[in-house]
């Protein structure tokens, strides 16, 4: 066997290494999580408020709580981060300009996320008055994952062949319905693979909203925008270090933290789907 061949063979063993590494851990984080939380799983569980002092009844609040933090906020922020990257890739001039705004969102990508709740606080619970609320934290949230979305669409529409772009120019179509009806299209599978990362990142944040939407306790489910929620992340951190009754709040730590990955996996499960399903239909 030539050296060429031999360093082919045990570079791809390396990688292969790397990813069998990076797999287990996956699988005994993900076994843990099921082996410490399926315990306590049950209809009551998912349905039903908690009580005595949350060493009893369900999570139903912090579930709707977590939804709706992160539709609301992937809502705002996916049409933000779109024409953001649609300005970014297709008008973005002067190049100084475009080069500063590039900067700005490479580096609130690398911001930790407790500052994103330090600024959600002084911004929109303080300054603008909108309370400790759902709406203060889905805009925080929104902000978190804009540099996700924005950097995921604009590589989308640029990884878009210029022969489309070309032809469409070519048969009479404006640069506005060049971008609606062939850029956006074509991209909007990649759109979605960033919008499925953010998800992930938005639903699982604990930082953001303990300073501007998430409460303690509540039996009550949010009847506006404006009223404050209970979330599974910032659950599983209360019954884990305010809590004063380990024994029957750790139990149920893990299992709102299974919760929480099935919610997550079941939402990107549906982003999943409608990005092949549109890749199914480019297809055709």
């Amino acid at each position: 066997m030539s050296i060429r061949k031999l360093r082919n063979h045990l570079g791809i063993g390396i990688l292969g290494l790397c990813l069998g590494i990076t797999s287990l851990f996956l699988i005994v984080f993900i076994a843990r999580i099921f082996y410490k939380g399926f315990g306590v799983l049950s209809w009551e569980f998912v349905s039903t408020s908690p009580r005595d002092a949350m060493t009893a009844g369900g999570i139903y609040p912090a579930i709707v709580g977590t939804f709706w933090l992160t539709v609301l906020s992937i809502g705002i922020a996916l049409p933000l981060g779109v024409f953001t990257a649609i300005y970014l890739a297709c008008y973005g001039k002067p190049l100084w300009f475009v080069h500063m705004v590039k900067i700005a969102i490479n580096t609130l990508a690398g911001i930790p996320s407790i500052i994103y709740g330090l600024f959600g606080m002084a911004i929109f619970v303080n300054m603008l008055k909108m309370d400790v609320s759902l709406l203060s934290g889905s805009l925080t949230l929104a902000i978190l994952a804009l540099p996700i979305i924005i950097n995921a669409s604009e590589e989308a529409i640029r990884s878009v062949p210029k022969d489309f772009r070309d032809a469409s120019m070519a048969l009479g179509a404006t640069e506005r319905q060049t971008i609606m009806r062939v850029l956006l299209p074509t991209a909007l599978p990649n759109i979605l693979t960033g919008a499925i990362i953010s998800i992930g990142r938005v639903a699982g944040e604990t930082a953001p909203i303990m300073f501007t939407a998430a409460t303690f306790y509540s039996r009550q489910l949010p009847k506006s925008v404006m009223n404050e929620v209970m979330a599974l992340p910032y659950h599983i951190y209360a019954l884990m270090t305010e809590g004063t009754h380990a024994q029957e709040q750790v139990p149920i730590a893990y299992g709102t933290a299974l919760i929480l990955l099935l919610l997550v996996l079941t939402i990107s499960a549906i982003a999943i789907y409608i990005r092949f399903q549109i890749r199914k239909k480019r297809k055709w």
